[in-house]
């Protein structure tokens, strides 16, 4: 059920830090664009870490000291990462065996192509058992409306 590569279901329009940013920068991001991981990148676009929001908490930073910090100071650097042609099983057993929701997809030269996360990879089992689901954030926001208005 899980043998299509993870290209399938890559986030490829990605949003990247480089080493140098902030922790300012990266808080920004995280919120505008509601995400919990950041590939890191050199300038050339080879993945060179990944900085998440765990990061930013377990390393009990204030949130006053995020301009004074870069990304280089608490990024991770030991980081699994697989190739696009790689399965989506693949993906899942890493998630299951480490605990950590996003692996970086790069090619040969280490570039990145792409981000998977756990929630793409339980979207993917999800859709295919329910093809025309009923998302609980529509359900959500329809008894919310009814109880604004009510």
């Amino acid at each position: 059920m899980m043998n299509e590569a993870v290209k399938s279901i890559m986030t490829t329009k990605l949003i990247t830090v480089k080493p140098s940013d902030t922790l300012s920068h990266v808080r920004q991001i995280f919120m505008t664009n509601s995400i919990h991981h950041l590939p890191v990148t050199d300038s050339s676009g080879r993945l060179v870490g990944i900085i998440t929001t765990y990061d930013m908490w377990k390393n009990e930073i204030a949130p006053a000291e995020y301009s004074t910090i870069m990304v280089m100071d608490i990024m991770t650097i030991r980081i699994a990462k697989i190739s696009p042609t790689d399965k989506i099983g693949t993906a899942a057993e890493i998630f299951l065996d480490n605990r950590f929701h996003a692996l970086p997809i790069v090619d040969e030269d280490n570039f990145l192509l792409g981000i998977v996360t756990s929630h793409d990879v339980l979207k993917y089992e999800y859709l295919k058992e329910y093809p025309k689901p009923i998302l609980f954030k529509e359900l959500f926001r329809n008894k919310m409306g009814a109880r604004a208005t009510a």
